[in-house]
């Protein structure tokens, strides 16, 4: 990309490559939410240790669900106005740093979480505000790709920002896993930290905050706040009933001026969950199907990383070439043949090679998503449709899920439930051919 980018009117000043690095530190950043709190640390510990002891009928993991649910829920009811105020106070990058370090709070006050079954609800409290305040703070992020791209490089810009995440997320798991997990015995990974008390977790939840918070600093520096738009003055002090109102009519008049981004809104939902549950449930399909030892999930899972980030760096320049659209289109029927590819094949090997071959595709699709939206939504708010965008999102995330289980359950094996999250994909392709593609700029 070039040293000095010049955005839309109206978007902002001429963005330089350390800005957009900056913006995209806040995505490796992020992964310390995403990849060790909510996926492979902390909730485990919240199901495994604190809660191993909960009497009654409800499992810690039901509860988990529960509150996860709950925190979706308010993300969707919350998200699109939130958006729409940052916009209309041209606050977005103050909105950002506030939720970021309200998430961060939030991870160190997980730190306090004992293995003990009276923290249980202490730490569920905590993941589930986390989750909320967390997804609130991609609104203003995502809502920012335009600040530091222009309609020639923001495929690239996109897929460099979702890559810092996925790499993010490969350097501290490998960081928490080898300092404060492995091993055996009292005391775990290579500081030696005690098991007692779960004190070798609660640190990597104490190290996940400080990371967040660390990286999260360079796009609050180097990236300067957007002028406040005259889209609807007064928006940012209207009440919440009278934000849904602005929200609703705004919608109105974007149906009737464009309805393209209505219906890429609803297409976006279905894929994005089919992309979502092949992360979701592809640990259990390496042990439970296709004999991948415990053990080397977490390989896999670092693996499974790396080729989706080389996939979205790779993609975010055909995206400026052809289209977000054409990529997202290409990446999810690749992902359709190798998945059905998938349930035909056996053994640890072939899941290696046709597992990560599907994460090659995943990168892709989520970066050029992203893309897709910021390059069809009218200057001044973005915030206002990431916030839906974030909304649509959570509306049908019941879907792989629940697809995944009938499957399993009607054809009674785990691989069956892979024709499921195939076809919560093949909807959203579907659904996405009949929305026309961004104008080429």
């Amino acid at each position: 990309m070039s040293t000095e980018v010049r955005p839309p009117a109206g978007i902002g000043e001429a963005a330089t490559r350390k800005q957009v690095v900056a913006w995209g530190l806040w995505d490796w950043g992020s992964a310390a939410f995403n990849a060790v709190i909510l996926t492979f640390v902390f909730s485990v510990y919240l199901t495994d240790a604190v809660g191993e002891d909960l009497e009654g009928s409800i499992s810690a993991s039901t509860w988990l669900g529960w509150s996860l649910g709950i925190a979706g829920f308010l993300i969707a009811v919350l998200a699109p106005v939130t958006g729409q105020r940052f916009d209309a106070a041209g606050r977005r990058k103050r909105a950002l740093g506030v939720l970021t370090f309200a998430t961060v709070a939030c991870m160190v006050g997980m730190f306090f979480v004992r293995d003990s079954v009276e923290y249980l609800w202490l730490g569920l409290a905590l993941l589930a505000a986390g989750s909320v305040i967390f997804e609130l703070a991609g609104v203003p992020y995502n809502a920012m790709l335009r600040q530091v791209s222009t309609p020639s490089n923001i495929g690239r810009v996109s897929g460099f920002g979702w890559a810092m995440g996925y790499f993010g997320g490969i350097v501290l798991l490998l960081l928490c896993y080898f300092g404060f997990i492995a091993g055996d015995g009292d005391t775990r990974g290579a500081l030696g930290f005690t098991t007692d008390g779960g004190l070798n977790i609660r640190m990597v939840a104490l190290l996940a905050a400080i990371w967040f918070a660390v990286f999260a600093i360079p796009v609050l520096l180097k990236v300067p706040e957007l002028p406040r738009p005259q889209v609807d003055p007064g928006a940012d002090k209207a009440g919440f009933v009278e934000s849904y109102r602005i929200l609703w009519r705004d919608l109105r008049s974007l149906w009737s001026a464009d309805r393209r981004t209505v219906y890429f809104l609803g297409a976006s939902a279905l894929f994005r969950d089919g992309l979502a549950g092949v992360f979701t449930f592809g640990a259990v399909l390496a042990v439970n199907v296709y004999g991948i030892s415990a053990g080397d999930v977490l390989l896999f899972g670092v693996a499974a990383n790396i080729v989706s980030a080389v996939g979205a760096l790779t993609a975010g320049r055909f995206d400026d070439r052809v289209g977000p659209k054409t990529v997202i289109a290409a990446s999810l029927g690749a992902m359709l043949v190798v998945g059905i590819i998938l349930t035909a094949v056996s053994g640890p090997g072939m899941f290696w090679i046709f597992g990560l071959l599907l994460c090659l595709f995943v990168g892709p699709a989520q970066s050029s998503s992203r893309t897709f939206l910021a390059r069809i939504t009218p200057p001044g708010r973005e915030g206002q449709m990431f916030g839906l965008y974030a909304t649509t999102g959570r509306a049908v995330s019941f879907l792989s899920p629940t697809l995944f289980g009938l499957f399993a359950w009607w054809f009674g094996a785990d691989r069956a439930g892979i024709l499921g999250l195939l076809i919560v994909l093949a909807l959203g392709l579907a659904a996405l051919t009949v929305v026309r593609a961004p104008e080429r700029s």
